[in-house]
C-alpha cells in the first residue's frame, strides 16, 4: 500500500475539514437568493408597516397594521400568512434574532382587532420561534407607564441580547432582558412629540443605539453605559426605519426615499452620502440582506386619511425596494 508522507496527511486533513466545515456552514446558514431590486406582493388590506429578513426561511417578513399579523414574501414576491395572535392588534417594528422573531404591538385604531380601549394605548413585544411558529412569549410595555398614550415602534438588540423598544407616543424606550423581565429603560423630554416621537432604532457595536425621533428630525445617540443623550449632528431628516452597515446609516425618510448617512467620528456628526427616491412610495421601514439595504413600501399614508373610515382602507399591492 502507497502511503502518504506526513506533509500530504497534514494538508489533506486541513483540506477535509474546511470542506466539511463549509458544508456544514451552508446547511445551518442558508444563502439569501437572488433579489431582484424591486420584489412586488399582493395582499388584501395587508398595510405592512415593518419589514425584516429571515436567513432560517430565506425570506422577508412583513408585518401588518390593520391584520395584526406576520407573513412572508419570497424572493419571487409570493405572500403568505406565517404567525398571528389575538392579542397581537397590529404588528409594526419585527426583528429576527437567534431563531426568534420579535415583533412590536401597537394600535392605530385601524386595525380590524381594535377595540374602544386599544387605539394609541398599545404596547408590546411578542416573541415567535420561526421553526415552530409557536408564540414564546407576550409582553405588555405600556403596563409600566398606565394610562399614557402608546404605540409600540421599532426594536434593537444589543450585545447581550436585550430587547430596546421605542414608543412613539411615550417619550420612553423600554428594555426587555432576555428573560423576558421589562423595564423603562430610558426617558427623557427630548423623546417628546406633540405629533410622533421615537421611531426607528438600531444598536451599533461600539456600545450605543441610535435613535430617530421624527416629529423633531433628528437623530439621538443613546450611550448604554451612561444613559448618555446626544444629538447626531448633520442629520436633520424626520426619519422612520434605520440600519447600520458599518458606519453607514439608512435612514427612510418623508415616506419617498431613503437616505445614506456616514459618520466617521462614532457619530457624534454624520455627513450626508447618497439619496434614493427612485422606487420609494409611502415607504416606512427597511432591512439588510446580504449587504444590501430593502424598503417596504407600505402604503402609510393612506392610514391617515383613513382615521375615523377604515372601510376606506382597500389597498393590496405592495412592494420592496433595493437601495441603489
Amino acid at each position: 500500500m502507497k502511503t502518504i508522507p506526513f506533509t500530504a496527511k497534514w494538508l489533506f486533513s486541513i483540506v477535509l475539514v474546511l470542506v466539511v466545515t463549509a458544508c456544514q456552514d451552508e446547511i445551518n446558514q442558508p444563502s439569501a437568493p437572488a433579489l431582484t431590486d424591486r420584489i412586488a406582493f399582493v395582499n388584501d388590506r395587508l398595510y405592512p408597516e415593518g419589514i425584516t429578513y429571515s436567513p432560517q426561511l430565506g425570506k422577508f417578513l412583513v408585518s401588518s397594521l390593520t391584520q395584526g399579523k406576520v407573513g412572508t414574501v419570497d424572493a419571487n414576491g409570493a405572500y403568505a400568512d406565517f404567525v398571528a395572535d389575538p392579542q397581537l392588534i397590529g404588528s409594526v417594528g419585527m426583528k429576527v434574532r437567534n431563531g426568534k422573531l420579535y415583533v412590536c404591538n401597537g394600535d392605530q385604531g385601524v386595525s380590524v382587532k381594535s377595540t374602544a380601549q386599544t387605539p394609541f394605548m398599545t404596547a408590546g413585544l411578542f416573541v415567535f420561534d420561526i421553526a415552530t411558529k409557536q408564540l414564546d412569549r407576550r409582553t405588555d410595555l405600556a403596563a409600566l407607564l398606565p394610562g399614557q398614550r402608546h404605540f409600540a415602534n421599532d426594536i434593537a438588540f444589543d450585545a447581550q441580547g436585550n430587547t430596546y423598544v421605542t414608543d412613539s407616543f411615550s417619550p420612553v424606550i423600554y428594555k426587555v432582558t432576555p428573560d423576558g423581565t421589562a423595564s423603562i429603560f430610558l426617558t427623557d423630554p427630548r423623546f417628546s412629540s406633540a405629533s410622533f416621537g421615537l421611531n426607528g432604532i438600531i444598536y451599533h457595536t461600539n456600545g450605543y443605539l441610535l435613535v430617530a425621533q421624527t416629529g423633531a428630525a433628528k437623530l439621538y445617540k443613546v450611550n448604554l453605559q451612561n444613559n448618555n443623550i446626544t444629538e447626531v449632528e448633520g442629520i436633520t431628516v424626520g426619519g422612520d426605519g434605520l440600519q447600520l452597515i458599518g458606519n453607514d446609516i439608512y435612514i427612510v425618510n418623508g415616506s419617498n426615499q431613503v437616505s445614506q448617512y456616514r459618520s466617521a467620528d462614532n457619530f457624534q456628526t454624520a455627513s450626508l452620502i447618497k439619496i434614493d427616491a427612485v422606487g420609494y412610495n409611502q415607504a416606512t421601514t427597511n432591512t439588510e440582506v446580504n449587504g444590501q439595504i430593502y424598503t417596504i413600501n407600505a402604503r402609510i399614508g393612506e392610514l391617515g386619511a383613513a382615521m375615523g373610515n377604515t372601510a376606506l382602507l382597500q389597498s393590496r399591492d405592495y412592494s420592496i425596494q433595493r437601495f441603489k
